[in-house]
């Protein structure tokens, strides 16, 4: 099998094709050339070529139904479409389509060889690609608990141990670790799961509210209060109650929940009435109590009873040996959620996953997850389609596009006003001049600056002392 790298370029202007052709082709890239959609497709299904590059305007069908039909016979092919007179429609379409990308014809001379070279890494990866197996199903983690880490086996332990019992349970962790799945997989393993569970985030909900929010209130009890509200406590009565970041409960509202937990009892706002509370409580917090509780934010009574049994939750980043298995689990998730085929991890991938620090932890994961699977041309999530820290990387990449083009603006707007000046030829002259001045005269490396051979270097020197 040749090693040799194969492109179809397909547009019906000859010349484009022939400077296309020079730019592209090398010792170890065969560049096929067509000027009909039909041809191009039989030659794609005969040559298989490793990326095409095509023209939207063609005969006797565009160029994206062309892309359809490529991506029909073969379902992972890197296509790049292009186009003089590309609108806002047609970018969208052709990328829902599945192309791997767009690129405006007068971008071209700027980036050509990059957007090349990025398409043959991804065709190279594709070959390459080793997708393992899936090691469970939807199915085996209804409780959405992932990992076989000996971190997450622990809190399993935990939860084992406890979920039986009506003791409070305190839940520690980063932001984005999962703390509501511990506090689920308490209530679904307890003997009140077949009653409800229901989570509020304390720092959610106003202050002025967050007493009602609990508690309930009745009709009158305060200004806006047109009608009696049953509140968390009443509605999961003989289920269990996850308190969320129950460190941004203020100190009123905590004085309530430790009477609730001493007395098992409670009054709507507005009634003397007394209410039995038959309900489990879960609190959760990403804060150090301790510390609040220093500072005199947090009640150390309430801590102490909402603290019976603790369970840590570790930072994704402390159990790497889950991440394949969670990055599995939600490209599962997403394919039954989407009713599309599932999502292959290509061994490369993965390990792009598995050096990440995860700052958000495993919902950052999931939302890395299903962007990937927004993004990827292919059946398979490739590093390409990864998008870890890269909002810097894509902000420097629109703003350079937008430098890119205010430099063609003002090009055409210099050309307009000076009826003199013939755009191509001057910029061929003014940039073989820059790069000759880069480089400290050096005609070799000007000609590789310019992306040009030496002997056309020497030719457009020529031309331009000719014209001296």
């Amino acid at each position: 099998m040749s090693d040799r790298q194969t492109i179809l370029l397909i547009d019906a202007e000859t010349d484009f094709l022939a400077w296309a052709k020079h730019q592209l082709e090398t010792p170890a890239t065969e560049v096929l050339i067509e000027t009909n959609a039909e041809a191009a497709y039989k030659t794609f299904c005969f040559k298989q070529p490793d990326l095409v590059f095509s023209e939207i305007h063609l005969q006797p069908f565009s160029g994206l139904e062309l892309l359809v039909r490529l991506r029909k016979h073969s379902p992972n092919a890197v296509v790049i479409l292009t186009s003089s007179f590309s609108t806002n429609q047609s970018i969208i379409e052709a990328m829902k389509l599945g192309a791997f990308d767009f690129v405006r014809k007068e971008q071209l001379p700027f980036n050509f060889k990059i957007v090349v070279d990025a398409a043959f890494k991804a065709t190279a990866e594709l070959r390459t690609a080793s997708t393992f197996q899936p090691q469970l199903t939807l199915e085996q983690h209804q409780d959405n608990m992932v990992g076989r880490s000996e971190a997450l086996q622990q809190v399993f332990k935990m939860i084992g141990k406890v979920a039986t019992s009506d003791v409070p349970v305190m839940i520690t962790g980063e932001s984005g670790s999962g703390k509501e799945l511990v506090a689920r997989a308490l209530h679904h393993y307890s003997y009140r799961n077949n009653r409800n569970f229901l989570a509020i985030n304390c720092a959610a909900v106003p202050e002025n509210l967050l007493e009602s929010e609990l508690f309930g209130h009745e009709r009158g009890a305060f200004t806006g209060a047109a009608s009696q509200r049953i509140g968390r406590f009443e509605q999961c009565e003989g289920g269990t109650l996850f308190l969320d970041e129950v460190g941004e409960m203020p100190l009123a509202v905590q004085s309530k929940l430790l009477r609730v937990l001493q007395e098992k009892e409670f009054s709507r706002v507005g009634s003397n009435q007394i209410l039995k509370a038959n309900v489990r409580i879960v609190a959760a917090t990403n804060r150090k109590l301790e510390e609040e509780i220093t500072k005199k934010t947090f009640r150390e009574d309430l801590f102490y009873r909402l603290n019976v049994v603790r369970i840590h939750l570790p930072p994704l980043r402390a159990r790497t040996e889950d991440i394949r298995l969670l990055a599995e689990y939600f490209l599962q998730k997403i394919a039954q959620q989407r009713h599309r085929p599932l999502l292959k991890l290509s061994e490369e991938a993965a390990k792009v996953l598995e050096t990440y620090s995860w700052p958000g932890n495993v919902r950052e994961l999931e939302n890395t997850i299903q962007r990937a699977s927004l993004l990827a041309t292919a059946d398979v999530l490739l590093p390409k389609d990864i998008p870890l820290g890269l909002a810097k990387k894509e902000e420097a990449n629109i703003a350079e596009a937008e430098d890119i083009d205010r430099a063609i603006k003002t090009l055409f707007t210099l050309a307009t006003k000076n009826p003199k000046i013939q755009l191509l030829p001057w910029l061929e002259k003014e940039f073989i001049g820059r790069a000759m001045k880069e480089t400290g005269n050096n005609p070799t490396q000007a000609a590789k600056l310019l992306g040009i051979t030496l002997s056309a270097l020497r030719k457009q020197q020529s031309a331009a002392l000719g014209e001296k």
